[in-house]
């Protein structure tokens, strides 16, 4: 069962990557107008430039990303597109380095990685595809429903996330803190922008990002981040002279190590086009998972 076990390791990487996604899409977030008034001018003018982005990025629908996720000595990057006009789609080409990827033989491989409102399909190879167990299949499925029962808390937090997400919610999630601040003119890659950074608390920005977990869910999910030792996170965004995000950062430790995530945005408004591979050529996350016995 060698290559049942190498599949059910390299789904937790995939999962990982999910995630990854997820926070590089943008954060949801709410209540964006509280407590305003008490706010020193300059954090009010910080506040009032983000709501401006915050609109103007809501009225986009696509985009072209790329960027990169590193926690604990692991390391994906992804460039491609995706459409949130309706629930997460996109078309991603993932590398991942170090972590679990090392033990697949994966590492530093190219994957392609497409995104449904519903699940991430994720192309694992002719290796994986030679395996007995794979039955001559290349795509792995990771159903968002299975990764939430699997996962717990955080699975049924992804889940919301990729049915709810956009990038125009990673500038209200500093919005909605109040706590931001204008560090400075920049260049981003040859675009003018401003940069703007805030920290945020860790369990407060988990139930701002939610919109369909439950009150326990929710409880769950910010015990979990309390034992990861994740306690604040610092956001950083840059917004371009048309109001739009060029690029968000943010930055935590955990009791696993230093967590980072950088993304930038450009051709908003370009087309995306997403399908499912063939059913025939897709083998579902739980067939790994039964394989193992799990």
């Amino acid at each position: 069962m060698r290559s049942s076990r190498k599949a059910a390791r390299f789904g937790t990487g995939a999962a990982a990557a999910v995630g990854g996604l997820a926070l590089l899409a943008g954060l949801t977030a709410c209540g964006s107008d509280s407590g305003n008034s008490d706010k020193p001018a300059s954090a009010k003018n910080a506040i009032a430039a983000l709501q401006l982005a915050s609109e103007s990025t809501d009225k986009q629908h696509s985009a072209k990303v790329d960027g990169s996720t590193a926690i604990a000595g692991a390391k994906s990057e992804m460039s491609g597109s995706m459409d949130w006009s309706d629930g997460m789609r996109a078309s991603m080409t993932i590398t991942q380095h170090g972590g679990a990827s090392d033990q697949t033989g994966l590492s530093g491989k190219p994957m392609e990685a497409r995104y449904t409102p519903d699940a991430m399909f994720m192309n694992l190879g002719d290796k994986f595809a030679s395996a007995p167990e794979s039955g001559g299949k290349h795509w792995m499925k990771y159903d968002y429903a299975t990764l939430a029962e699997k996962a717990g808390p955080s699975g049924k937090f992804l889940k919301d996330q990729m049915k709810n997400t956009d990038p125009a919610r990673a500038v209200q999630v500093l919005i909605a803190t109040g706590k931001v601040r204008e560090v400075g003119k920049e260049d981003v890659r040859g675009s003018k922008t401003t940069h703007y950074t805030g920290v945020v608390n860790v369990s407060e920005l988990a139930k701002m990002q939610s919109e369909d977990l439950s009150k326990q869910d929710l409880l769950d999910l910010q015990e979990q981040l309390k034992q990861s030792g994740m306690e604040t996170e610092t956001v950083d965004l840059w917004i371009g002279d048309d109001n739009l995000l060029v690029k968000k950062r943010e930055h935590a430790q955990s009791s696993q190590g230093t967590f980072e995530t950088t993304v930038f945005y450009t051709d908003y408004g370009t087309d995306v086009s997403v399908e499912e591979p063939p059913v025939s050529d897709t083998m579902n996350f739980e067939e790994a998972l039964a394989q193992q016995g799990q």
